[in-house]
């Protein structure tokens, strides 16, 4: 059972937070690991945490911010993937990615969506 989208919505109800003021920061196997793209709305694109988030809020008109951690697994091995290790390749630069991840998450509290964007989703 995915809980993501009621987990949401508890901490907007009891924080009194805004939709527009909600960042969602997912992971994305249509991605290549550690490409980062922020986005002011969309589609869940298949992935179920961002589907259950629309369904309980009601709408897909929320920010999130990609994290792609690639599509490396062989058929019908997506689940063990997306749970299992990473590489020791994908390792050596994940500190890095989450550092721009998280200058990614400041910059669209502070800055904006626009701002950050443009500033980021060309890296």
């Amino acid at each position: 059972m995915n809980l993501s989208g009621n987990a949401v919505r508890y901490w907007m109800q009891k924080e009194k937070i805004a939709l527009e003021n909600v960042l969602i920061i997912v992971d994305d196997l249509s991605l290549p690991f550690g490409q980062l793209r922020l986005k002011p709305k969309g589609s869940d694109a298949g992935h179920n945490g961002l589907k259950h988030i629309a369904v309980t809020l009601g709408t897909q008109n929320y920010a999130r911010l990609r994290f792609g951690i690639g599509n490396d697994f062989p058929r019908g091995g997506q689940v063990d993937f997306v749970l299992g290790q990473f590489t020791d390749e994908d390792l050596k630069t994940m500190d890095e990615r989450v550092g721009i991840a998280c200058d990614i998450i400041k910059s669209w509290a502070l800055a904006g969506m626009e701002i950050t964007m443009n500033q980021f989703n060309k890296k």
